[in-house]
């Protein structure tokens, strides 16, 4: 089995991120053919600026490999650092049909509110079902929002599969990811970078206090009970916490007599807990950026070598080469 995902690198990761997908990937990376990559050719539809493209591709790698990608286990690499990746895109071009794309949920949502949308946007599904299927995966995590994504990559590859007369392409399958993790932001709604609500895993100590202190939370005194269910102090907490720990805030929330305040310095001590390594790893890694791009450099290198028997086999059924 061989799993394959990447990360748009579109600003800091941050805990809804982490929560949400990059715990689980790293839990998936025992498998040993695991290939995770920086979608820096994604992010060119959303980032015009040069050197910020730069700068999130960079601390996404250290971000990444500090929060537990172990490359001995797990390619790790950047999405332009693939040729094949852009060449198969085009031989995929060549049979995929308009109305699909048309029904894709970017391209459909940005026409319905009146905004411009480029063809980069438009073909963004071939693009992603390249990155997929160039590496031979069978099972793709994805959160329930992307599970179109894959659709539409079984869709592409088996029509080029069927007109080809060829099984070309193995045709994967969608995980979805454990969405049960609920991850507030700190007006309460969902954590999202286009919400401005995030709060982000690697950061100055002082600014992540301020951060968790500027969480949304109601006006009830502090000598009065408070409903710890309905708090979003709380429910990042429980992300946190053991539930010995849970219950045991819990129960102070509801005898009253403690502050919103001291439930924030509760929260901050443990993510500060939770993330200790990872910070320490960090350091170290932002101190050797040569060691950070050998790793990346290094699974360049094994997508490249996977990546161009796909697509010979692609380039051979469409008539491009001729092999041996």
């Amino acid at each position: 089995m061989r799993v394959l995902s990447g990360i748009q690198p579109t600003g800091r990761f941050h805990w809804g991120n982490y929560f949400g997908a990059i715990r689980q990937y790293i839990a998936l990376q025992e498998n040993e053919q695991a290939f995770y990559f920086i979608a820096d050719l994604h992010a060119l539809t959303t980032i015009r600026s040069a050197d910020e493209l730069a700068g999130f591709v960079r601390d996404a790698a250290i971000d990444l490999l500090a929060l537990g990608l172990n490359p001995e286990q797990a390619r790790l690499f950047r999405q332009s650092d693939v040729p094949e990746i852009p060449e198969l895109t085009w031989l995929l071009m060549t049979l995929t049909q308009m109305h699909l794309l048309e029904k894709c949920h970017a391209y459909k949502d940005k026409k319905e509110k009146g905004l411009a949308a480029d063809a980069g946007l438009f073909t963004y599904p071939v693009l992603m079902a390249a990155d997929i299927i160039l590496y031979d995966s069978n099972v793709v995590p994805v959160g329930l929002d992307q599970v179109q994504h894959i659709e539409v990559t079984r869709d592409v590859a088996g029509r080029f599969n069927h007109v080809y007369g060829q099984e070309v392409f193995v045709l994967p399958e969608a995980r979805v990811l454990d969405a049960t993790a609920k991850v507030p932001g700190t007006d309460g709604e969902k954590m999202s970078k286009s919400y401005g609500n995030t709060i982000p895993i690697f950061d100055t100590p002082k600014r992540l206090r301020k951060k968790i202190m500027s969480i949304k939370t109601d006006s009830t005194p502090v000598e009065d009970p408070k409903d710890p269910d309905g708090c979003a102090v709380f429910t990042l907490y429980k992300l946190f916490s053991t539930p010995e720990q849970q219950e045991e805030l819990a129960a102070r929330y509801r005898a009253g007599g403690m502050g919103y305040g001291e439930a924030k310095q509760t929260l901050y001590e443990a993510a500060m807990e939770h993330f200790a390594e990872a910070f320490e790893r960090r350091a170290q890694l932002e101190a050797n950026p040569s060691e950070v791009e050998d790793v990346l450099q290094a699974g360049a290198k094994a997508a490249r070598e996977k990546g161009r028997e796909v697509l010979d086999r692609a380039r051979h059924a469409c008539g491009l080469s001729r092999r041996p």
